[in-house]
């Protein structure tokens, strides 16, 4: 039996992103749920950042999020494994007139030894779920607090092992979407379009085992677990009344037990010793 490699996963993961870098934005951006996201982490991440602070962020896709930073008068240097990704980000720094203004890079996170910008910086970035697709998230975490100033920060944003709005799919018969992230003890298998590679998830207790000894954790907050996924879609056009009352309650209790541990997605953060 062939054992498969964190090469020929990064592979798949590769091919899955460079398929869908053309319409990502089209297909992402729209939505009214996933703009409460990238608010939510966006005001979580500033919170922590000193003015013109230095970002190296990981899987940055198209980057939405890079070009926010740059707006916001940080400086960002953004890697993401995808070609495609990065060519789709490429673009806009021109369409934008930001050639010059901002770094990126085609990189692994597995490789970050191979920056051609190895800081140190005042923050690592990374956002939704970009480092779900590593089975060995402790080698990734492991290079960070090298690559960070004294007193820099780390944010992250990652799929726990539990969520209760997708464990609630269990009532409309979809079992094997519902548990998917119970039983992936060696990755839960994703699709984009005709492109399957594979999703680890992570419990904060494990990214907290890792950069302890290094790291003191500065907060962690629960992201859609009270708010649906933003597979939902057009929720928020439905519902609007009903979505403005969730997101009330989310951003009142995202710091509170059970409800940091229980979304789609935390955001968690640290502070380097």
């Amino acid at each position: 039996m062939k054992i498969a490699t964190q090469d020929h996963f990064e592979k798949q993961t590769a091919e899955a992103f460079s398929a869908q870098a053309p319409v990502f934005d089209k297909l992402y951006n729209g939505d009214g749920i996933i703009r409460y996201k990238r608010e939510r982490v966006r005001s979580h991440l500033e919170q922590y950042l000193t003015p013109a602070a230095s970002v190296l962020e990981l899987n940055a896709g198209t980057g939405e999020d890079a070009l926010y930073l740059l707006e916001k008068g940080y400086r960002v240097h953004a890697t993401d494994l995808s070609e495609k990704m990065i060519g789709q980000l490429a673009a806009k720094t021109i369409a934008y007139h930001q050639q010059g203004c901002i770094s990126y890079q085609q990189l692994s996170y597995h490789q970050l030894e191979n920056l051609n910008n190895k800081g140190p910086y005042d923050c690592i970035f990374s956002n939704f779920a970009g480092l779900n697709c590593t089975g060995s998230l402790d080698a990734v975490l492991q290079q960070l607090p090298v690559l960070l100033k004294k007193g820099g920060i780390i944010t992250l944003v990652i799929l726990p092992r539990f969520c209760l709005w997708e464990l609630l799919l269990i009532f409309r018969g979809k079992f094997k979407t519902a548990l998917r992230r119970l039983f992936a003890v060696n990755g839960s298998p994703a699709k984009i379009d005709e492109y399957h590679f594979r999703c680890w998830y992570y419990h904060p207790r494990y990214i907290i085992k890792h950069l302890n000894k290094t790291c003191d954790l500065l907060s962690i907050e629960g992201l859609c677990s009270i708010v649906p996924p933003s597979y939902l879609e057009n929720f928020s056009d439905k519902y609007p009344r009903l979505f403005r009352w969730l997101c009330k309650q989310e951003n009142k209790y995202k710091q509170s037990r059970p409800w940091k541990y229980i979304g789609d997605y935390y955001i968690i953060s640290f502070r380097k010793k």
